[in-house]
């Protein structure tokens, strides 16, 4: 039994299952079509390997790293038909996201490793960084955690009034102030407030800007050092969200973001509507930082506390029967 069965339930199950679905019936149908009628693993069987992962945005760099693997396993005997070659590519990619250091791994009703737990959320604009920001406000909500939000993305209104829409929506207290305020004096509030509340997990949007990575490191820096006033060890996760329906380019603004700031952990968003969700593997693989949540549809409920092992079983199998 998996991961996500043992925590989470069924629902959990099918909504990866389902999320994946676009990227499993593209990257499947290539895997199939690559292997079939094959009774060896010869050099066409290797090169039609190699299209199916990089057309399902794994990416070069890691999809080699794969195909060698998966040479010297077969350099010894090349006979085997499909579902062997299946199984092995399955446990090469199981691989690839166990070679990311994991940190704090936990699921939503988890004890925290820090109370206040402050969890500085980044990412550019658009890729669904305040919708992930509310959806973990409201699943660490449900799980019976103590929540607040701080709107220290000033820069934009628009920013800070979808915050606070999923402040009421969630039924989380939010804090802020007006727009062009400085970010810092939001997480100097926001840390803060989180201390007399007695709140466990705080969840603080930041910034979503690329243009001058010299700025936003400079920006992160001092709201680092003024949470740090009132919690010493935090923030104690800087969270990465990536659009997953971009491909390569969540790849690039993952490599603009781990320059310009510590980034220990990622958000992969909008899954469900890609064919590309081999990214997750490219980003894993090439950062060595873990992927700690996954979006797979546009319901609450529908940010996954990521888990290897059930993402590349709703990868390669068939959903089980209820």
């Amino acid at each position: 039994m998996g991961f996500f069965n043992k925590l989470f339930g069924k629902k959990e199950k099918e909504s990866l299952d389902q999320g994946l679905q676009k990227t499993k019936e593209g990257f499947m149908t290539r895997i199939t079509k690559a292997i079939a009628g094959k009774g060896t693993v010869d050099e066409e069987v290797l090169d039609n390997l190699e299209e199916a992962l990089v057309g399902a945005d794994v990416g070069i760099e890691t999809t080699v790293k794969i195909i060698e693997r998966i040479e010297k396993r077969v350099a010894k005997d090349k006979y085997m038909n499909s579902s062997e070659l299946n199984g092995m590519l399955q446990e090469e990619i199981e691989q690839i996201l166990v070679d990311a250091p994991q940190s704090n791994t936990y699921a939503f009703d988890s004890p925290l490793p820090s109370k206040p737990y402050i969890i500085l959320v980044v990412g550019v604009n658009g890729v669904g960084k305040t919708t992930t920001i509310g959806k973990l406000a409201y699943n660490f909500k449900k799980a019976g955690k103590q929540v607040l939000l701080g709107a220290a993305d000033t820069f934009r209104a628009a920013a800070v009034d979808q915050l606070t829409i999923w402040s009421e929506r969630t039924g989380v207290p939010i804090v802020k102030q007006p727009m062009g305020s400085d970010p810092a004096a939001v997480a100097f509030d926001t840390a803060q407030s989180a201390v007399s509340r007695g709140s466990e997990v705080v969840l603080i949007d930041t910034a979503g800007r690329l243009h001058n990575k010299a700025h936003l490191m400079d920006e992160l820096s001092k709201i680092k050092r003024v949470i740090q006033k009132f919690i010493p060890d935090a923030p104690h996760e800087v969270l990465l969200v990536l659009d997953g329906s971009t491909g390569q380019n969540a790849l690039e603004q993952a490599r603009q973001f781990t320059a310009a700031t510590d980034v220990t952990a990622l958000a992969i968003t909008k899954l469900d509507g890609t064919a590309k969700g081999g990214v997750v593997l490219a980003i894993a693989d090439q950062f060595k930082i873990p992927v700690k949540f996954i979006g797979v549809g546009e319901q609450m409920e529908d940010l996954l506390v990521f888990d290897k092992h059930e993402f590349v079983d709703s990868l390669f199998n068939p959903a089980k029967p209820a």
